[in-house]
């Protein structure tokens, strides 16, 4: 059986709404030229210009460009292969870590990812001159909220073990050196009832990450009271870069649903009154505001949710 929200477990997603975004992905892909071999014209197709591009300035793993681009390491290797052959990039031991391959541009790939530059800033300007000055702010806005949403849909959530996973003790880490720079006293972790991260382990807790092109970007955690009836929410945080992406929302209903699959029928949860995004979002999703039921040092509101 799939866990409560994952992809698998999704309501269907409408036909008619399928067939709208396929004809957005072939309009796009043709205005753009993803069909030419030749990509904006040089000797290359969208693939190996778009890799040459993402290289940028300095080194970088190639690894890390495999988890960019959400490509396997095959494909990548090949593309690497061919810009090598044109003399666009060196690949070797990366300068920081030897275990590790790095890739570089050449003077010559410098030059090229230049002329992508320009060429893609004129291709751009073509999508917006034929327009009038409202049709072009209706693109580039509606653009923007694409790109959102299209980002959005990007972000990956799973449950995973937080006293092993690097990527869950690195949110972990984030979320408390936030409340040490936004809670005016600091936070320390002796004043506060910080679990022990095996209080998050099933099958009396939970703990979520989740990831943005292989990069950990929120987490949240819950764990059971002894008769499984209340699920207590604890250490929700999403990252500044993936804020407004309704991730913040999104997690909370996944955490939602794997405390109701587990027989819990309240949520509960405190927080402290600087933290008035996270107070919004519980508030609109159907928490109400209630009596203390912890001693928490730095709790200043006390919500739960009937499921």
């Amino acid at each position: 059986m799939e866990p409560p929200g994952s992809d698998a477990s999704a309501a269907a997603v409408d036909g008619a709404l399928i067939g709208r975004v396929r004809s957005f992905n072939r309009t796009v892909t043709e205005r753009v030229g993803a069909l030419r071999d030749r990509y904006l014209g040089r000797d290359r197709p969208l693939g190996e210009s778009r890799l040459l591009w993402e290289v940028g300035d300095g080194e970088v793993e190639v690894r890390q460009l495999r988890g960019r681009l959400g490509l396997d390491s095959g494909y990548v290797s090949r593309l690497l292969r061919s810009l090598e052959r044109q003399g666009l990039v060196r690949v070797g031991a990366s300068q920081r870590d030897r275990r590790v391959r790095g890739v570089r541009l050449t003077t010559a790939g410098r030059r090229e990812r230049a002329a992508l530059d320009r060429l893609s800033d004129d291709l751009a300007r073509s999508f917006l001159e034929p327009l009038g000055t409202q049709q072009r702010d209706r693109l580039t806005t509606a653009m923007e909220e694409v790109e959102r949403l299209l980002v959005s849909s990007m972000v990956r959530i799973s449950a995973t073990d937080p006293t092993t996973d690097a990527a869950a003790r690195w949110c972990l880490e984030s979320y408390f050196a936030e409340l040490d720079s936004r809670f005016a006293e600091g936070f320390d972790p002796g004043l506060s009832h910080t679990p022990d991260a095996r209080a998050f382990l099933p099958p009396t807790g939970f703990f979520l990450v989740a990831h943005l092109r292989d990069e950990p970007v929120a987490c949240g955690g819950l764990q059971l009271a002894d008769d499984g009836t209340v699920a207590d929410l604890k250490r929700m945080w999403v990252a500044p870069t993936a804020r407004g992406l309704g991730l913040g929302r999104r997690l909370l209903a996944e955490l939602e649903a794997r405390a109701a699959a587990a027989g819990a029928t309240t949520v509960r949860l405190d927080t402290n009154r600087v933290l008035t995004e996270a107070i919004a979002l519980y508030r609109s999703a159907g928490y109400r505001e209630v009596p203390a039921f912890s001693t928490e040092h730095y709790a200043d509101h006390w919500f739960e949710k009937q499921l």
